[in-house]
């Protein structure tokens, strides 16, 4: 072999080595056929992905409902339970509400049984100094004449603001809304 080595030129050689080498490095080489393949691989990867995503469209989107389901009946339960507390809290606040009307209703009453029997000019002293419209509420219990006597004892600015009070209450266009 190296005798015919000897007789080639340096030409002839490349050119007998050049095939195989080029060869050798297309091999060497592992994307290089892999390409033409690609495009075709990648289609039916696609087409496999929207086959899948198809397929699991429906059963997801059943999925979804049953936890919004499930959510909104945790919801529903948590307002129903927020519900019934406040319709307790109602009824306590209706029933102390109604005790404490009575109450008062009682102690008007027994109040307004001791300035019936006090002097004017000591009753408008206390009155004055009381809250206008518990001041208000005992002097509209009393009698007119009665009323009238203690207004007059009164510090005029004061006995102004209860007879405004006591106006207002009987004004038809006042809110009967306490609030």
């Amino acid at each position: 072999m190296i005798k015919i080595i000897k007789d080639m030129t340096v030409l002839q050689l490349l050119r007998r080595l050049a095939l195989p080498a080029a060869g050798l490095v297309l091999l060497s080489i592992p994307g290089a056929f892999a390409q033409e393949h690609a495009p075709a691989g990648d289609i039916t990867s696609e087409d496999e992905v929207k086959q899948f995503c198809t397929n699991i469209a429906d059963p997801a989107r059943d999925q979804r409902y049953l936890l919004q389901k499930q959510e909104l009946e945790k919801l529903r339960a948590d307002i129903d339970a927020r519900m019934a507390e406040m319709d307790k809290r109602k009824a306590e606040y209706q029933d102390w509400l109604k005790r404490r009307d009575d109450f008062l209703k009682q102690a008007e009453a027994g109040l307004t049984e001791i300035y019936k029997k006090m002097k004017p000019d000591s009753a408008a002293l206390q009155l004055q100094d009381m809250k206008i419209e518990v001041a208000s509420a005992v002097i509209m219990r009393l009698g007119p004449r009665q009323s009238s006597l203690i207004l007059n004892e009164m510090d005029p600015k004061k006995a102004a603001a209860i007879a405004s009070v006591i106006a207002s209450a009987s004004d038809p266009n006042t809110s009967k809304d306490p609030s």
